[in-house]
């Protein structure tokens, strides 16, 4: 008989499993020192930004760092 301790731990390592394979992005290679200030930028502030169309973490994280990178583009 497989005890209860077993059977929880078994549940809760696949279901991280699971998550970590959903959520395991692979991230284009950084494009230059701005690319990474943006990047950085974006994962600092995505769960502090105001949010009011309820986008998901990673939208909202996209719509940072494009923000930033145009930005960028006008201090040129």
């Amino acid at each position: 008989m497989v005890s209860t301790r077993a059977m929880i731990g078994a549940c809760l390592g696949m279901t991280l499993a699971a998550l970590a394979a959903d959520g395991a992005r692979a991230e284009p290679p950084i494009r230059g020192p701005q690319d990474a200030a943006c990047r950085n930028e974006a994962r600092g502030r995505v769960f502090s930004a105001p949010n009011p169309r309820g986008l998901d973490p990673e939208a909202l994280g996209r719509q940072i760092y494009h923000a930033c990178m145009r930005r960028a583009k006008h201090r040129r």
